[in-house]
Order: structure tokens, then sequence, then C-alpha cells
């Protein structure tokens, strides 16, 4: 086992005080929006050997998954992450333009799909996935301005999937002028005056709006579906679904990538035409993850994803021998509160308070959990993920 240290990243949506909170004071001030854990290698975590700072990679080689602890104040671009054959061909094709890794305007970083979950710390808040047709309709033909009207017309003449992607790609290849956007915000304004709302979309559209005034993203909004988790609820948003974050903090977790395609609502660079090239259908469904119960201390969140899962344990100090940390292979254990201790197998003892992280090796054997507090582990799924949990009659 090995404690790690991990890269941040401060983003002008980050939060000043929710990371630092959560690390307990260590983290760096500012507008702090992530912390990566893991071996990707724009920030890969470390470990101290014989006193001596060492990439996690040297030690656990790459790991197909990360963990990150991500936290808003405020809207995330409107995006969406690649599948397996779009990631390897857009990192390729960058590579071959000659992009350096870090340019601001490059939009595959790896060659690696990104499919990822979140698991809220706070009330969570995002938008994920179209809503469906007749849900669109209602919710532009209520705006009522030539743009929205426009819209509708277009939906109704090619309904479903494509006739959502097809006027998606009417905004970002044409976006709507300045005037246009403040009519629909006008008009939504005017709406949630009269008490009038559809979902939240009107609501969902005056809060971004206060971050992105003008932005054509704003108009995008309309189409999605707001999603709010309460702390311990967790949704799974799978390659080519768009998303974009509201406010909250969550625990991130996905595959070892951070390929991103953005169409607005950002400062950084947007790839519209490349978004919509990477929109996958069954984007109406809404991502809630039900997670199995193993024991009576943990539940377990796994999506349908060969890299990834999520076990999250609580221990109290009445159980003197504490619980086993689930899953095998490779893990990361992430402390969400209390204070605990994880126990190897040949008694070697490393203590975690909120904000602590740790790298598990396979070797460690049996691992557990003892003490009063949380852990989050995320790890590979195998075929015995989640077995012999407990079933409710019905």
């Amino acid at each position: 086992m090995y404690r790690l240290r991990n890269a941040t990243r401060g983003y002008d949506w980050g939060s000043a005080t929710e990371i630092q909170g959560f690390l307990g004071g260590t983290a760096d001030p500012g507008r702090l929006a992530e912390v990566w854990m893991g071996t990707h290698e724009l920030g890969p975590s470390t470990v101290e050997i014989d006193g001596a700072e060492r990439s996690l990679t040297e030690v656990a080689g790459p790991l197909p998954l990360m963990m990150k602890i991500l936290a808003a104040d405020r809207p995330l671009s409107l995006q969406v992450h690649p599948n397996a054959q779009l990631a390897r061909a857009g990192y390729a094709a960058e590579n071959a333009a000659g992009i350096p890794l870090d340019a601001p305007h490059r939009s595959y970083k790896d060659p690696w799909h990104k499919p990822e979950m979140v698991y809220a710390l706070t009330t969570f808040d995002t938008l994920v996935g179209f809503r469906p047709t007749a849900e669109i309709l209602r919710v532009l033909d209520a705006v009522n301005t030539p743009l929205t009207r426009y819209l509708a017309d277009e939906l109704r003449l090619k309904p479903g999937f494509d006739g959502i992607v097809r006027i998606l790609e009417l905004v970002v290849s044409n976006p709507p002028s300045v005037g246009e956007v403040d009519e629909v915000v006008a008009s939504c304004r005017s709406l949630v005056a009269q008490h009038v709302d559809v979902k939240r979309a009107y609501t969902t559209l005056l809060e971004v709006a206060e971050h992105f005034p003008r932005d054509p993203g704003l108009v995008l909004v309309l189409l999605l579906n707001r999603l709010t988790l309460q702390p311990g609820e967790a949704a799974f948003l799978g390659a080519g679904i768009i998303h974009a974050h509201l406010r909250g903090m969550c625990i991130e977790v996905m595959t070892s990538s951070d390929n991103v395609l953005r169409a607005g609502l950002t400062s950084k660079h947007v790839d519209p035409l490349g978004l919509v090239t990477c929109l996958e259908r069954g984007m109406s469904r809404l991502a809630r993850i039900t997670p199995d119960v193993v024991g009576t201390e943990t539940e377990v969140f796994a999506p349908e994803v060969e890299e990834f899962a999520l076990a999250v344990t609580q221990v109290a100090a009445s159980d003197a021998e504490g619980t086993a940390l689930y899953g095998r292979g490779h893990r990361i254990a992430l402390c969400t509160g209390g204070a605990v201790e994880l126990v190897a197998s040949d008694g070697s003892r490393l203590p975690l308070v909120r904000g602590d992280s740790v790298y598990v090796a396979p070797g460690d054997g049996l691992v557990r959990v003892i003490g009063t507090g949380e852990v989050a582990v995320a790890f590979a799924p195998s075929d015995e993920t989640a077995a012999a949990r407990l079933i409710d009659l019905v």
C-alpha cells in the first residue's frame, strides 16, 4: 500500500473552498476544480519509496482507470467523450498534425475512450443526455421565439435521436446571434416569472445564463435532461453521452483518459462538429445507477464497462475486526469521511482521514478497513463483483 500525492487542476469553474475543505486545508488556494488519482501521463500520482518520490506509473504500471475529486461552483462546458474507435483516430490525427499534447486547442490527449461515473459527495446537479422528442417540443413551443419555433419545426420534420442531433448541429454549425440568444433568455425569464417550467428547463437555462449570458450553447441547454444527485447517489455517463455538470462536488471514476469534445459554455477550445461526430444513441435515458449492497457495509456501483467500478464502504468502531476492502487487483482508495486504518495481510497499517488516498497493489492481499468512517474504492470489476449481495423481498 502506498499513500498518494496527487496532481490538482485549477479551472475557472472550480471552487475556492470545496476541495480545500475536503483535503483538510492542505490543497493550494484558488479555484480548485479537480484532483487526479492515477497514472495518466498529464498528471500521474506519486508515492514515496525509501525517502524518494516516484511516479505511481513506475510502481503500478499504467492503470486502466482514474479517480478524481471534482468540485464545480459554476457550469462546466457542454461536452462529449469519444468512444474507443474515435479516440484512437482522433489521437493519431492530432499527433500527425504535430499538435503538442498539452496544447490548449487539442481535443484528444490520449487514444482511449472515456466513459465515466460520478458519485455525489454533495448535492450534485448535472445535465445529461437529450430529453425525449415530445418533451423537447413542449420546452421549445412555450419559449416561442423565432429561433425556437424554427428548431421545433425542424424536429417535427425528423423526430427522434437523429432529428435531435440534427437541430443540435444546426445550432453549432450556424450559431444564433446575440439577439436571438437574448430573446430565448428573456422568454425563459418571463415563463419562470409566471411559474411556468417544463422539468426545470427554463430555470436551468437562467442559472447557466448567469455565467454565460450570451453563449449560443444556452439554446442547447433546453434540449438536455437535468439530473440532481444527492450525496451517496451515482450516475453513469457512457462515451458519446452529451453532458454538462452544473454545480457540486463528486468523485469521478473513469478510464485513464482526458479526451473531451466541447460545444460551448466554456473559455476552453471548442470543437462542436467533433462533438456531433461523437454523439451516440440511447442518450435520452437517465443515467442513475442503483448500487448492489454487499454484506451490510458496502455499496457497489458497477456500470457495464470493463475498466472500472466503485465500492463505498462504511465502517464503525463497534466492529473491531473491520471489513475487507472491496475489489481485487489494482485499487485506488479514498477516505471520504471519518478516520480509518487500512490493515494489510502482512500487518502493515496505514491511517487515513478524509481526503487521504492510497494505491493498493494486487500483492497486498486481503486488506481490512477498521475505525469509524467511509472509504471509496475504484477497481476493475471481475466476474465476482457484487457477489453475495443482499436481496430485499418485494
